[in-house]
């Protein structure tokens, strides 16, 4: 036997790649589309493709609603202090796979690793920066108010309830985390459409949340068209409010439009926002409503109403 032949026969055999199989986040599973359907992701530098991500249809919105309102009893519950917990994990669990976002970003965006590092420590960071909110933004937008008569008078912030989000387009995952956060920080449920172009970062964050401390349907990651799946959920009738930062002016107007039906809260995109910005309290406080207590002074046991 030759040496070329006794080579060729203790050579390694060719192995494929096992490649990933991307799909949405709703409920705490991960279905794929029931629509069956895909659409191709590419390399925004480069073009090459880099995975089949799941095309979401109205009946994955619909279902990733049902699953929001499900858990929103429970998470509204939950104590603030509770919910920063929770938070804080998750900010835990996306550090111990800083590796992966980071080469997530930079195929996303189209950045050099250091600066894709930078991104994900800054969406790191901002977790963090949110689970220390939960427990004090009641203080920053609620307390006792002066009245003329014999009554205590207070107001408390509560959760507004389900609120779709459309994520950004550009900022496939600092603006992602920015837009999520402090929704659930201050306990509402949300459903994502993630960036069209870039939504892998996305999806692969709902991996994070399925094995952190995070409730299922707390957060509900859907892929595709916002076109095709935002102007059903901006209309349903069981949607509390609605976040355009990703939609563009055409897309923005219609779904306005849509969620003025039901009188949804809703949250204007504003042109060249800044993710990595100091955030402030504004996204804490835009998805939430203001409960007035009144109590009457002096009468032991009296009850007190509430509007």
């Amino acid at each position: 036997m030759s040496d070329k032949s006794a080579k060729s026969m203790t050579a390694e055999p060719a192995r494929l790649s096992v490649l990933k199989t991307y799909k949405l986040y709703v409920g705490g599973k991960f279905p794929r589309s029931e629509s069956g359907r895909v659409y191709e992701v590419t390399d925004s530098k480069s073009g090459k493709w880099l995975a089949n991500a799941p095309l979401a249809s109205r009946k994955d919105g619909r279902d990733a609603v049902v699953a929001a309102r499900k858990a929103f009893g429970a998470w509204s519950g939950a104590t603030a202090y509770n919910r920063g917990q929770v938070l804080y994990r998750v900010a835990e669990m996306l550090e111990g796979r800083r590796e992966q976002f980071v080469r997530e970003v930079a195929d996303a965006e189209g950045l050099n690793k250091a600066r894709a590092a930078a991104v994900v420590d800054a969406a790191v960071d901002r977790w963090v920066w949110y689970a220390g909110w939960t427990d004090k933004i009641g203080q920053v937008v609620g307390g006792a108010n002066p009245v003329a008569g014999p009554f205590f008078n207070l107001s408390t912030p509560e959760p507004t309830g389900v609120v779709v989000v459309i994520a950004p387009q550009e900022s496939s995952f600092l603006g992602l985390v920015s837009v999520i956060a402090p929704v659930i920080a201050t306990g509402s449920t949300v459903v994502v459409i993630a960036s069209e172009r870039a939504p892998l970062p996305a999806l692969c964050l709902g991996e994070v949340l399925a094995t952190s401390d995070l409730p299922g349907g707390v957060v509900n990651i859907l892929s595709g068209k916002a076109a095709e799946i935002a102007p059903a959920l901006a209309a349903h009738q069981d949607v509390n409010g609605i976040d355009l930062t990703g939609a563009g002016p055409g897309l923005a107007e219609e779904l306005e439009i849509a969620a003025a039906d039901n009188l949804k809260r809703v949250r204007r995109p504003r042109s060249g926002e800044d993710f990595s910005a100091d955030p402030g309290t504004e996204r804490l406080t835009r998805f939430l409503e203001t409960k007035t207590v009144w109590h009457p002074t002096g009468s032991l046991g009296a009850s007190g109403s509430s509007y």
